[in-house]
């Protein structure tokens, strides 16, 4: 079976689905929503308003915002009005984690991510045409507000005990940290920019992911308590992986959308390691391909599982829409190189070094000699290891064997790096000072 066309797509919904609900629920986007069938209704219907929001909590988002992202810009191609809400109110109190108090960051700090997440945001969405995204931040309409005025015009629609069974309050409060009437009040501030966004904008959908359920329900019903009106919220699942790991972690680090904080070759690579177990479902969540583009990769994994074909096309797929066509393929040409499929002097300098530093490596003094290269980044334990492996024709540099245990290290490659080679896939990379 020949794999399908390797061209990453633009994005687009799957025509041979009769509305956008059906297929966001095939894709495994709709963990838990309000009325399945009053939201299929709407959204097979004229075009609503509906808003996903991101808090400040780091100068950049992750993986797991991603999905709400795809998830939006899906609503948006079936031709809705997406609001991208940064919460730079939400983002100084912080909601409840799980376990313990959120350290709350400077309001300088939080006003940097702010516009940080919003420049992200805005990279997923169109901008333009009738249904052109707007996006907008908490602070706006919560900074004017006193105390009293919230306690009395939101507050006083809240019942605590109903608060008490949220499942992140239910959780803190059963943890050794307890919890502070900060993260308490949380689900208060997020009901309440669903109220001003439903006032402003006749916004009625809110997504987010499932975790944030009791928090998407305290603005559904705290509009339909203030102004008697239903509207929606849809969360999605918690993607996990299929040995029930956590998924978005790369060796302990988040996998984050900023290419300071998590390079495009490192995204790649990512994507690139998927389970077969866990492909096809990523493919569905995270890609534009079609049902049928998708069952043909399910075949591939099927029938021909080393060749990879579905993760190959899974790296493509979201590290161009999430980094661009150029730095994809840079970072592709970057990793078929380093394994004897390309020119190594034709790479793009910042794609190769992104790469390297995902190999051991050093950093050398120009002119420095390939034994003690060899040791600082690992690939051989001793000098006179080194020298054997010379010897047997085992080394390489910058793609041409070394037969001279002599040899100097001068980052002759783009850049000014260059990459050591022991065997045919041990590699290191090497950085010149200077």
């Amino acid at each position: 079976m020949s794999e399908p066309s390797v061209t990453a797509l633009a994005p687009a919904n799957d025509a041979s689905f009769e509305n956008v609900w059906d297929e966001i629920v095939w894709r495994g986007l709709v963990h838990v929503s309000t009325d399945a069938d009053a939201l299929r209704a709407l959204l097979s219907g004229d075009p609503i308003t509906y808003y996903c929001g991101f808090d400040p909590t780091a100068p950049s988002l992750h993986l797991g915002n991603l999905v709400q992202l795809l998830t939006m810009r899906r609503l948006q191609l079936a031709g809705h009005k997406p609001l991208g809400l940064v919460g730079g109110s939400t983002g100084l109190v912080g909601d409840p984690r799980p376990s313990a108090e959120r350290t709350l960051n400077t309001r300088e700090t939080v006003a940097e991510w702010v516009g940080y997440l919003r420049s992200q945001v805005e990279r997923f969405l169109s901008f333009e045409g009738e249904n052109a995204a707007r996006m907008v931040n908490n602070l706006d309409w919560t900074a004017p507000m006193s105390a009293i005025d919230f306690l009395r015009e939101i507050g006083k629609h809240y019942r605590v005990g109903t608060m008490l069974k949220k499942d992140a309050v239910a959780a803190r409060l059963n943890s050794e940290a307890g919890i502070s009437y900060t993260e308490f009040s949380y689900q208060i501030l997020q009901g309440m920019d669903y109220l001003e966004l439903y006032r402003q904008y006749d916004c009625v959908l809110q997504t987010g992911g499932s975790d944030q359920w009791g928090n998407l329900t305290s603005g559904t019903d705290l509009i339909h308590r203030v102004e008697g009106a239903s509207v929606h919220a849809i969360g999605t699942p918690l993607i996990t992986n299929s040995d029930g790991t956590k998924f978005g972690k790369s060796e302990g680090n988040a996998v984050w959308l900023d290419p300071a904080m998590c390079s495009p070759y490192r995204m790649y690579q990512f994507w690139l390691n998927t389970d077969d177990a866990d492909v096809i479902s990523r493919l569905k969540v995270f890609t534009f391909l079609t049902r049928d583009q998708i069952a043909e990769y399910e075949q591939l994994v099927a029938d021909e599982p080393f060749r990879r074909a579905a993760q190959k096309r899974l790296a493509l797929e979201v590290t161009t829409f999430v980094h661009g066509v150029d730095a994809t393929t840079a970072v592709i040409a970057a990793s078929e190189a380093l394994f004897g499929q390309g020119d190594l002097t034709s790479l793009d300098a910042g794609a190769l070094r992104a790469a390297l530093e995902e190999l051991p490596n050093a950093t050398v003094a120009p002119g420095t000699g390939i034994l003690t290269a060899l040791v600082d980044t690992g690939l051989v334990a001793s000098i006179s290891e080194g020298r054997r492996a010379i010897a047997q024709g085992g080394v390489s540099l910058d793609g041409e064997k070394i037969a001279d245990d002599t040899a100097v290290v001068n980052g002759t490659l783009p850049g000014g790096v260059s990459v050591l080679r022991r065997g045919k896939k041990t590699l290191a990379g090497v950085f010149i000072e200077g």
